[in-house]
């Protein structure tokens, strides 16, 4: 109730969506609060005298005078202190009264500059509430029409509280497990009543599989799932635990990017769970690694992260596995494009095969736009713009932008993690063990020396002192 309070007092400051006819049809339109509002009218204002001020300037630069050292002509002199016909406007200025004014211009343009500054600062302030403002407003929206609105009990066992986010063809809501007495997230997978038998059953099949590989999960860095029940024919749950915080997604488009060592220290914790998946019998390839599915556990880039959505992930059992050719993709064209390397846009007479270097790749990737607030490759682009023009297919080397400045060892980290060739990438294990994610420790005089000649060189100290 609190949060609904909240929306409707933010919505005269921070805006509002409005229902607009266009012919036959009706559309959502955002407009902005007074809050937006006053700061383009200060921008508007700032612009104003900034005008006023360069068409003084202009004007101040035509009563310039002659330069130190040159001497105007005698009988100019009269006319230069004094234009009586024009006005004031064309009285020539000593060199004194020329340099004071133009001083005034600069500290008027400074203060402008530093108030525009001031402005656009609180601009981008405002936008990242705004986001979070217009989050909230769809989420009681769709919570307001969802048909579990009035919190029923879930098996049982799952008493619902709210609507945490809504998919395509799913609902997430907080709820309290009675049980175990503690908060979970509910995942309600609802199946278009409209589809065939056989697509229904594909999808549940699907969602039991993902079941399956998630519920022998253990890792910190992996969001637990804890269980799993049917509520009828068209629509099943499954239950994880409840995070705090937002996904890496949200934290992206809010920030655009973040510091080297906070993108290292995310990268850090999404190598340790690849590593994990890696070392279990049989390994698993995750395949959707994105910011959307890498969970911020308190809502910032300086915390713990934990991996969710198994829907992608791959067995590498020995069936459909081996260590030299890797698997043969049976999904191609599942996925988010821009995270996925070029072996699995690759079309021919039998399926690519893959490995876990298709999750080193979309850890490349991450890290990439954690540090320069942008995808290396296809970023403007839609998944089908993406796959009309082959661009992961071309991406065969990656740039880097002049700014921010990173270091050579973290562009040197995304190359091998974004390397064309899946023989020449790195794999999950020497990910694991890449110099660059390793603790950097400072080499002290003691670390540096070996034990002995440490020992010999105390010795000696002690002895020279003694005989000293």
């Amino acid at each position: 109730m609190a949060c609904r309070d909240k929306s409707m007092q933010d919505r005269l400051r921070l805006g509002h969506f409005t229902t607009v006819r266009h012919g036959a049809s009706f559309t959502e339109q955002w407009t902005d609060g007074y809050a937006f509002q006053n700061l383009i009218k200060q921008q508007e204002r700032i612009n104003t005298q900034r005008e006023e001020i360069e068409r003084q300037r202009k004007l101040l630069a035509k009563r310039k005078p002659p330069a130190m050292g040159q001497t105007p002509p005698a009988n100019n002199e009269q006319k230069q202190r004094k234009n009586k016909t024009n006005g004031a406007e064309n009285e020539a200025l000593t060199l004194a009264e020329y340099h004071e004014q133009e001083e005034i211009f600069k500290l008027r343009l400074g203060h402008l500059k530093k108030e525009e500054a001031e402005i656009q600062a609180e601009l981008e302030r405002l936008e990242r509430v705004r986001n979070l403002h217009i989050r909230e407003l769809k989420r009681i929206h769709n919570e307001d029409n969802s048909q579990f609105k009035d919190h029923p009990t879930l098996n049982d066992r799952y008493l619902l509280l709210h609507l945490l986010g809504r998919g395509g063809f799913s609902e997430v809501y907080k709820a309290f497990d009675l049980t175990e007495q503690r908060y979970v997230a509910v995942k309600i997978h609802q199946l278009n009543k409209n589809w065939r038998d056989e697509k229904k059953e594909n999808y549940h099949k699907h969602a039991c599989r993902e079941y399956r590989i998630h519920k022998e999960l253990d890792h910190p860095r992996i969001v637990k799932l804890y269980d799993y029940f049917s509520l009828d024919t068209d629509s099943f749950c499954t239950v994880l635990e409840y995070c705090e915080g937002n996904d890496l997604d949200f934290y992206l488009k809010q920030h655009k990017l973040m510091s080297e060592k906070e993108a290292r220290s995310i990268i850090m914790q999404i190598v340790n769970a690849l590593k994990y998946l890696n070392e279990i019998k049989p390994p698993i390839i995750h395949y959707d690694l994105k910011p959307g599915n890498i969970l911020l556990v308190n809502g910032t880039a300086c915390g713990e992260i934990k991996i969710t959505d198994f829907g992608l992930s791959k067995i590498m059992d020995d069936d459909s596995y081996n260590s030299v050719d890797g698997m043969e993709l049976t999904s191609q064209g599942a996925g988010t494009y821009w995270y996925l390397p070029p072996e699995c846009f690759v079309v021919g007479k039998e399926p690519p095969k893959i490995s876990n270097k298709v999750d080193v790749w979309s850890v490349g990737v991450i890290f990439y736009q954690c540090l320069y607030g942008r995808k290396p490759f296809g970023h403007n682009q839609s998944q089908q713009d993406i796959l009309q023009e082959n661009t992961i297919l071309k991406a065969t080397e990656v740039q880097f932008p002049p700014k921010p400045v990173v270091t050579p060892e973290a562009k040197a980290f995304i190359r091998r993690c974004l390397a064309y060739r899946k023989e020449d990438r790195i794999d999950v294990q020497q990910l694991a063990s890449d110099p660059y994610l390793l603790p950097h420790i400072r080499k002290s005089v003691s670390t540096s020396i070996p034990a002995s000649a440490a020992i010999a060189s105390t010795s000696g100290s002690s002895n020279n002192s003694l005989s000293n």
